[in-house]
């Protein structure tokens, strides 16, 4: 059987619905953007076209070579890179504008799939895990740097990859005890509590305290040792918190102020969009108000909707309905990309699913979240649904590699 016949239909199917139907939406919008992203979308196509009639080996024989122009492009940004809203994350080419950080993550996925398959490739070996990380945190490190706190978001959905293929369970643990005492560290700062932030470490240490019991703490040194360095870091943390959010960009911490105050009290500035956008929502319904319909959209009350905000569209003209029947979309589609990984004979193969289905997540999670005031807006796209040739692009390469690896005759690759 060839490769086109064993390649995954109801992926495919899920893939193409999504994209059109997030061309009908971004068309709603904006007229010529639809039609622009209908020729995106074309050239997506063409591009998965490519990948399939081409070899399947080539993406783990040439992973590093892929991976280094990733990171080119990305270092290329500061003296070449265009500037968009405080972030000089673009090349501009014409008309036309290149977001090379879509491409990094395709790059990235590629580079720790084809490390992952090496024959001592081991998480518990400590020259593994630094070079794993290593991969993950270089391209993280210079979108930190641009600065796109979106993008760096989500280069940590390679750790759920890397968790699959032997990571400790104590490395999301110790994430997100950092992340409370972040979050709360800036509430209190935000209300001006800030003489509470000793409150943090010491409710931490005494849960820790609770979990490991008294009587085994007490006979082992290292153990306190382990739980003074906690304390230690937590303290450091608590008082270093407010120190890194004065210095984030007056944007970023409105956003953050947004998110925790509610948008109605910054209405007029930060909270803008997300008070239209919840609005849009709101209004469309069980059933929506139909295609083109929407009061909101078709007044362009939510700037820029097209890309980040595209959800309140299907909200609004789509009703609960649409936007449950979108969520369901993705939420098969993801799954079906963890489950297609799963079940693959190559770790390669495995690795580089686990990636894609993982970036996807993020994506999807912090968007659609972001949307409906559930997280701060970090400027992330909702996959093959934002208006962007660039989004739309890597993500369908991503697709379609996956898929021809999926339906390749295993045997053809040993």
């Amino acid at each position: 059987m060839g490769t086109l016949q064993r390649i995954d239909k109801f992926g495919l199917g899920l893939y193409l619905l999504l994209c059109v139907f997030a061309i009908a939406n971004i068309y709603s919008v904006n007229v010529n953007l639809g039609e622009k992203q209908l020729l995106f979308f074309i050239i997506s196509l063409l591009g998965g076209a490519v990948v399939f009639v081409g070899s399947g080996t080539v993406y783990e024989n040439f992973a590093i070579i892929f991976y280094a122009v990733g990171m080119l492009l990305l270092i290329g940004l500061f003296p070449f890179g265009k500037e968009i809203l405080g972030q000089k994350n673009w090349y501009k080419f014409g008309s036309f504008n290149m977001q090379p950080v879509e491409f990094a993550k395709a790059s990235t996925a590629l580079m720790l799939a084809s490390y992952a398959s090496r024959a001592d490739f081991d998480l518990k070996n400590k020259k593994t895990l630094f070079t794993s990380v290593l991969i993950v945190s270089f391209p993280a490190a210079v979108v930190l740097m641009i600065p796109d706190a979106g993008s760096l978001l989500v280069f940590f959905s390679f750790f759920i990859v890397l968790y699959r293929e032997g990571l400790s369970g104590w490395f999301f643990v110790i994430t997100g005890i950092l992340g409370g005492v972040f979050l709360v560290s800036i509430f209190l700062e935000i209300y001006g509590l800030s003489k509470y932030y000793i409150i943090l470490p010491l409710a931490l240490f005494f849960l820790l305290y609770l979990f490991f019991n008294v009587k085994k703490i007490s006979k082992n040194l290292g153990v306190i040792s382990a739980a003074a360095g906690v304390v230690l870091v937590l303290v450091s943390l608590s008082y270093l918190t407010p120190m890194i959010y004065k210095k984030l960009p007056r944007h970023q911490k409105q956003r953050i102020e947004v998110l925790i105050k509610g948008e109605r009290e910054f209405r007029d500035t930060s909270g803008y969009n997300l008070l239209y956008s919840k609005t849009a929502i709101g209004s469309g319904g069980f059933l929506g108000k139909g295609f083109m319909e929407g009061s909101v959209t078709r007044g362009k009350f939510v700037p820029e909707q097209q890309t980040d905000y595209i959800f309140c569209t299907v909200g609004e003209e789509w009703g609960f309905l649409g936007s449950s029947l979108l969520i369901v979309g993705y939420t098969l589609f993801i799954g079906r990309i963890y489950y297609l990984a799963e079940r693959q004979k190559f770790i390669f193969n495995r690795v580089f699913g686990y990636s894609f289905a993982s970036v996807l997540f993020v994506h999807f999670v912090i968007n659609i979240g972001m949307v409906m005031g559930l997280f701060p807006t970090v400027g992330i796209p909702l996959p093959y649904f934002s208006y962007g040739g660039s989004s739309l692009l890597a993500f369908s390469l991503m697709a379609a590699v996956f898929f021809k690896l999926d339906s390749l005759d295993k045997d053809s690759l040993i």
